[in-house]
């Protein structure tokens, strides 16, 4: 019975324990509650717009940065930098909204499964200024690719939601692509 008490102590003790022992962040970073006004909607944009991988030419916009080397068996590993521009028509003449920019892996050593990491710079419009950020696997070969929005910057700020892509155009001589971005964004 004497064994009683010590758990009835145990058991009073241990939430004060508990807030002694609590980790803290120190000074780098801070922890408030989130409240989000009730007067700002968040809001539904729609966007459609042509990415042009551009790898050959006078100014491509793809750059092979990394990876085996180019008599390899497969792609697995290579590493593209790109400044690819987003037009508002799949032609290359047509009017410039703004640029992706970041970079792509082949990421699968059994089919051909793309990182891809960009940021969609906005340079026109409403949007100028704004960036929305895409993170995801893009299953080359498949006609739709659905990849995740994960943030924004600017007008984009706390963004989230997915972009359908399909291929318009490519070309085996030169292997230009032309790309339909369909994007769905909600943010405040």
């Amino acid at each position: 019975m004497a064994y009683f008490p010590v758990q009835i102590l145990a058991l009073l003790y241990f939430p004060v324990f508990l807030t002694f022992c609590s980790s803290t962040n120190g000074k780098f970073s801070e922890q408030s509650p989130v409240i989000i006004s009730p007067k700002r909607m968040e809001k539904m944009t729609r966007l459609r717009f042509y990415f042009h991988d551009i790898p050959s030419g006078k100014n491509p916009t793809k750059m092979r940065i990394a990876g085996p080397p180019k008599t390899a068996a497969d792609s697995f590993g290579s590493t593209f930098m790109v400044d690819s521009p987003l037009t508002e028509e799949p032609e290359p003449t047509s009017k410039l909204v703004g640029r992706a920019q970041g970079m792509y892996s082949f990421a699968s050593q059994h089919d051909a499964g793309l990182l891809m990491v960009l940021s969609f710079a906005f340079l026109e419009g409403t949007y100028n200024g704004s960036a929305l950020s895409i993170l995801g696997r893009s299953p080359v070969l498949d006609n739709v690719k659905e990849m995740p929005i994960v943030g924004g910057s600017g007008l984009f700020r706390f963004a989230r939601g997915y972009s359908l892509s399909k291929t318009v155009s490519f070309s085996q001589k030169n292997q230009n692509a032309v790309v339909e971005y369909n994007v769905t964004v909600v943010h405040f």
